[in-house]
C-alpha cells in the first residue's frame, strides 16, 4: 500500500475512526482548557468566544457540549477534581501555622486557576451541589484551625466560621486584586498567607 492509497475499508480521502477519535480528544481538551482560562476571569464569556480562543468552530463545540451549560458544568467537575486531588498530597502535619501556611498558598494558586469559574458555575449547579464541592475544602481548614486554636496559635474567642469565612474572602479578594492588577501573581502568595495568619493570631 502506497501512502496515498486508504486502509482496507476507509474509503479514499476519509479519515480512520481512530484519527476522528484522537481529533475529537483534542477538541474537547482544547474547548475546555479555554473555557477554564476565559470562564475564570470572565464568568459570562460567550460560547462564540470560547470556541475561538479554543481555536474551532461553534458548530464542533456544540458537537460535544450540547449548551453552554453542559460546557460549564464539565469546566467545574474538573476544576473540583483537580482541586481535590492537588489539595490531597499537602502535608498538613506539625505546627498548625505552618500548615495552614502550606494549605494557603497551595489554595491561592487553585483559586486564582480557577478566579471567576465559581460563578460561572453557580449559574448550572444546584446550591447544594456547590456547597458540597467547598466542603472538603473548608473542612480541611476546619481542622487546622482547631488544632490551632486548642494549642493557642488562632484566636479561640472568634466563631470558627467566621474564620473560615475570613480566609476564603482573602483568597478570593487576592485573586481579584491581581486581575485588577493591583498586586502580581509573584506577591499574592505570601500576602495571603501573612494577611490571613496575622488576622487570626491567637
Amino acid at each position: 500500500m502506497t501512502g496515498a492509497e486508504a486502509a482496507p475499508g476507509v474509503p479514499p480521502g476519509a479519515v480512520p475512526e481512530a484519527g476522528k477519535r484522537a481529533d475529537a480528544r483534542r477538541n474537547i481538551e482544547a474547548i475546555v482548557e479555554a473555557a477554564t482560562r476565559l470562564l475564570a476571569v470572565n464568568p459570562d464569556a460567550s460560547v462564540s468566544e470560547i470556541a475561538k480562543v479554543a481555536g474551532v468552530g461553534r458548530v464542533t463545540l456544540y458537537g460535544h457540549f450540547a449548551t453552554r451549560a453542559v460546557l460549564v458544568r464539565e469546566v467545574a467537575d474538573r476544576a473540583i477534581a483537580q482541586t481535590e486531588k492537588a489539595l490531597a498530597g499537602v502535608d498538613f502535619d506539625g505546627d498548625p501555622r505552618e500548615a495552614l501556611g502550606r494549605l494557603l498558598e497551595m489554595t491561592w494558586h487553585l483559586t486564582h486557576r480557577f478566579g471567576a469559574l465559581v460563578v460561572a458555575a453557580s449559574g448550572v449547579m444546584p446550591p447544594e451541589e456547590m456547597r458540597h464541592a467547598h466542603d472538603q475544602p473548608a473542612e480541611r481548614v476546619r481542622l487546622l484551625l482547631e488544632r490551632g486554636r486548642a494549642r493557642g496559635s488562632f484566636d479561640a474567642g472568634m466563631p470558627i466560621e467566621w474564620q473560615v469565612s475570613v480566609i476564603q474572602a482573602i483568597l478570593h479578594g487576592a485573586s481579584a486584586a491581581v486581575h485588577r492588577g493591583e498586586i502580581t501573581a509573584d506577591e499574592a502568595p505570601e500576602l495571603v498567607r501573612n494577611t490571613t495568619l496575622a488576622a487570626l493570631a491567637g
